[in-house]
């Protein structure tokens, strides 16, 4: 097959040839009028990598609070404090949410004002020795960031407290655009990309696998995406401690940001680019969560190899008007992996292989 797009038929030669993608290739790649060629070099690069396997985790998410002192444009979950739309759970809660034998409990929420310390320590610990078999992926680096302020710590020393109080692994939430244009305009107080990729870089040298993310469908553009795989590239080339790409669909909400959910295009887009882009990521993520199944199961055509999990019950992007289901059974998420003719392939947290589903 030929392109359509003579810029994708110089992308696949590099390709081909094992030759880097550049900011203008991931500008192509974002821009081209052939999407389905574009779908068809991430396809081969994904089988040449895993061949029809796509990955998932049994696994639980917890938002254990809305509370947040942030106020980002682009969020829908956060709630001021003493705001009635605010909640709080309780350890038990927490602990209560955890039961039904999952593989993995996902753990990110607000920058809660009055929680100690200690109690985000506490929770990890009350996990571990409750469900000493699950794996506790948790806190965002804006979160661990916080976590330093409230205890007058270094991050190093927030890091090393949380790995010894259970974590086996972060989530890659925060990363939003590593765009200082875009944090200016939707997120000024949050960290950036210098000190989330910091964050991310310590972990990593401690023994603390993580995940990155990139939010989009607001006001990024091509080229601010583009830039961010490879930021996200370069800092994966000093430490290899990341082990998927999350594309995060923008919840638009109430924000304003956008007047319709992002288009199948564009996930499809995001995904095949960042597979082409990120010669040293594993993994890419089809967020069925974000996008929707459908998009999700396309994406397993366009270059993702993993769909996350069961989840459980998501509220973050459920509380900003996601439509998707707030849950799924493994079954469920086997029948979509087959759906898109891949052979579904249970992980743990740190993407070890668990089961092979029957085909």
């Amino acid at each position: 097959m030929t392109n359509r797009d003579v810029h994708l038929e110089r992308i696949e030669e590099k390709v081909r040839a094992g030759h880097r993608l550049d900011l203008q290739d991931g500008i192509a790649c974002l821009t081209t009028p052939d999407l389905f060629g574009l779908g068809r070099l991430a396809s081969a690069e994904k089988e040449r990598r895993y061949g029809r396997r796509v990955t998932y985790v049994f696994n639980r998410q917890i938002n254990p609070t809305n509370v947040c002192v942030l106020t980002c444009s682009f969020c829908d979950f956060a709630a001021r404090p003493n705001s009635p739309k605010g909640y709080e759970m309780s350890m038990d809660e927490i602990l209560d949410a955890c039961k039904g034998g999952f593989r993995e409990v996902h753990i990110v929420g607000g920058l809660h004002p009055k929680w100690p310390y200690e109690f985000y320590l506490d929770m990890l610990r009350a996990i571990r020795r409750a469900y000493p078999q699950m794996q506790i992926k948790a806190w965002t680096a804006v979160e661990v960031d916080f976590f330093g302020k409230l205890a007058r710590k270094d991050v190093r020393e927030v890091l090393a407290d949380l790995k010894e109080a259970g974590l086996d692994a972060m989530p890659g939430g925060g990363a939003e655009v590593l765009s200082q244009r875009v944090r200016k305009a939707l997120f000024p107080t949050k960290i950036g990309a210098e000190r989330w990729l910091l964050i991310h870089r310590l972990a990593h040298e401690m023994g603390i696998r993580s995940n990155v993310t990139l939010l989009y469908g607001h006001i990024e553009t091509a080229e601010e995406v583009a830039d961010h795989m490879l930021q996200v590239r370069a800092a994966q080339d000093i430490t290899g401690g990341f082990m998927s790409f999350i594309p995060l669909s923008l919840q638009a909400g109430d924000t304003g940001l956008a007047d319709r959910p992002t288009p199948a295009g564009l996930d499809l887009r995001i995904v095949a680019t960042s597979r082409l882009m990120l010669d040293n990521v594993p993994h890419i993520k089809a967020y069925w969560v974000m996008t929707g199944i459908p998009p999700a199961t396309l994406s397993l055509n366009f270059g993702a190899d993993d769909v996350d999990g069961t989840i459980g019950k998501e509220t973050i992007a459920h509380m900003a008007g996601a439509t998707s289901p707030v849950e799924l059974l493994r079954g469920q998420l086997e029948e979509m992996i087959h759906d898109a003719g891949m052979t579904p392939v249970e992980r743990d947290a740190l993407y070890n292989d668990v089961e092979v589903a029957a085909a």
